[in-house]
């Protein structure tokens, strides 16, 4: 699905609007935007998202002026900028709002996400995906 179909659109919208959903809960959680945890070599964490997640991050790519996933330094999320800052930032996936990063105040209670991880996993499954991708491999399927 191009990510400029209204169909596309209809479906970034509703992922959209459970990252909102994500921000409005009272979690404590705060990014630095050290981009420690986007060094996945390093961490030995990369994060999964589902098909409506990358949509919305290629949406996030293109708007940064990008049409192809950039080069990355070794290990490393491909979606960082040389001065280390995330370049979808506004559309970053699911996992990075939630991650493991210490500095962000650790992984969110999964007992308190589970009913959004659970929408976009219906995302997911009527695009036809079969559950998360890590980020690099779902990225460049999704600009494919």
């Amino acid at each position: 699905m191009s990510d400029r179909t209204p169909a596309a659109a209809e479906i970034a919208a509703e992922v959209q609007a459970i990252y909102r959903e994500l921000a409005a809960r009272p979690l404590a959680r705060q990014c630095t935007g050290i981009s420690e945890c986007c060094q996945f070599g390093r961490t030995g964490r990369t994060p999964f998202i589902t098909k409506g997640e990358a949509l919305v991050a290629s949406q996030g790519l293109r708007a940064s002026g990008r049409r192809n996933l950039p080069p990355s330094v070794e290990g490393a999320c491909p979606m960082l900028k040389s001065d280390g800052k995330c370049m979808i930032y506004q559309h970053r996936p699911f996992g990075c709002r939630t991650h493991f990063c210490k500095a962000a105040g650790g992984p969110a209670p999964r007992e308190m996400v589970r009913d959004l991880i659970q929408r976009l996993e219906a995302i997911d499954a009527r695009l036809g995906g079969s559950g998360g991708v890590n980020l690099p491999a779902a990225m460049k399927s999704s600009l494919g």
